[in-house]
């Protein structure tokens, strides 16, 4: 299920909500990179944990958030201090 419009949330309770999954970097572009899942939850729960990494293992990090799209680690810094982001 997409939950974005023009790379908006439709709500904020579905955008964090959202099935994400954490990749390697370099696995995330691959054909079979679904196998190669680090970690697997709510989007909020996979920011909240690559957030809190060491920097050097948060470099080699992505989420890929329900097919969308693939969020950066500083992508997903930025996302962690958001005024929406849930407690």
């Amino acid at each position: 299920m997409n939950t974005t419009i023009r790379a908006e949330a439709a709500d904020a309770a579905s955008f964090w909500n959202d099935h994400a999954v954490v990749l390697r970097r370099e696995a995330a572009d691959g054909v079979f990179h679904g196998f190669d899942s680090l970690h697997a939850g709510t989007f909020a729960d996979m920011v909240r944990m690559v957030a809190r990494m060491p920097e050097d293992e948060r470099a080699t990090l992505v989420i890929e958030k329900s097919g969308d799209r693939q969020y950066s680690p500083a992508e997903i810094l930025s996302l962690a201090r958001r005024i929406d982001f849930p407690a």
